[in-house]
């Protein structure tokens, strides 16, 4: 990956704030509408320890599938917690924005100037 991606929900607002964000600062990105293109296992992990998170920590337990599935009591068996989130992207705390370093869930502005100035 070069550069920054951007893991995008067009129909969410933070998301939408964000990507707009990155047009104003003149940022190239790749956007990644990660609802239509799950990521992988092996890309999920890669952004969790971009983030320095784990799973449990960016996932939507609110959501309906989420507490249909009774996650907020699963264990914290981090491979079945990915297993869940590239099943489930719609649980995916968004917008995530990435460089090949770091990572944040860009649902402020604080967070996004972690990645850009």
């Amino acid at each position: 990956m070069a550069g920054v991606e951007i893991w995008h929900n067009p129909r969410c607002s933070k998301s939408r704030t964000a990507k707009q964000a990155l047009d104003e600062a003149g940022v190239e990105y790749v956007e990644r509408r990660y609802l239509d293109r799950p990521p992988t296992a092996a890309e999920l992990t890669e952004v969790l320890d971009l983030l320095g998170a784990e799973p449990w920590e960016i996932t939507r337990t609110n959501e309906p599938v989420a507490k249909e599935l009774g996650v907020a009591d699963w264990p914290k068996d981090r491979e079945r917690w990915i297993e869940l989130l590239v099943d489930n992207p719609a649980l995916i705390q968004r917008p995530i924005v990435r460089t090949e370093r770091r990572a944040v869930v860009a649902r402020d502005e604080d967070s996004l100037r972690e990645i850009i100035p």
